[in-house]
């Protein structure tokens, strides 16, 4: 993995590029991993992860509507 000083960060694209590197960095990890550890992996990152997302929409739409009906 790179190692970034900040003058390079500073930048929106120092930023994209330090982002897409750790993207590349864990995804790398992740396709090492044997089969049955990605999909425990993907359970308790992505399927918490999901249920939060959709909380979150939950509660927007709801006031959204609850606004509209006023």
């Amino acid at each position: 993995m790179r190692i970034y000083c900040r003058a390079r960060l500073s930048t929106v694209w120092g930023v994209a590029r330090a982002l897409a590197d750790w993207y590349d960095a864990v995804e790398l990890w992740v396709t090492q991993l044997a089969f049955p550890l990605q999909v425990l992996l993907a359970v308790l990152v992505v399927l918490p992860l999901c249920f939060g997302v959709a909380v979150v929409m939950d509660r927007v739409s709801e006031r959204i509507v609850s606004r509209a009906r006023r």
